[in-house]
């Protein structure tokens, strides 16, 4: 019993990997794409590809990552206020990275990605997937 729930959650871990790394596919080319391309502020490109990264993962791990519980506008709000802390974060990293420590946006942002990452894999974990 519990080698199939280690054996789970490890498959589990791999998808959430898989979707979280297209995510970041989309996130950080969007974001070197609107600030350096399009010149849009490093911070309102963040904002952008993050957003677009987000709705892309929402999607990729109710349907296929987590068992999430019944999709309620609850649930839903839920997913939601978790995203905008995962959001905040994002930003305060990129803000501190970038404006007070210098370094360069797209070096800052592989940081926050894997901050938010954590983040985002132990709170849907709580507050998404369904309780066996």
């Amino acid at each position: 019993m519990k080698k199939i729930k280690n054996n789970k959650l490890l498959n589990q871990i791999f998808k959430f990997l898989l979707v979280g790394g297209t995510a970041f596919v989309i996130d950080y080319s969007l974001l070197y794409l609107l600030t350096d391309i399009i010149n849009i502020h490093y911070f309102i490109s963040s904002i952008i590809s993050f957003t677009i990264s987000f709705i892309f993962n929402y999607i990729a791990s109710i349907k296929w990552v987590f068992k999430a519980k019944k999709q309620t506008p609850k649930e839903l709000l839920i997913f939601l206020v978790l995203s905008l802390i995962g959001l905040g974060i994002n930003q305060l990293i990129m803000y501190v990275g970038v404006d007070i420590f210098k370094i360069y946006y797209m070096i800052t942002k592989i940081f926050a990605t894997v901050v938010v990452m954590v983040f985002n894999f132990i709170t849907r974990k709580i507050f998404i997937e369904e309780k066996e």
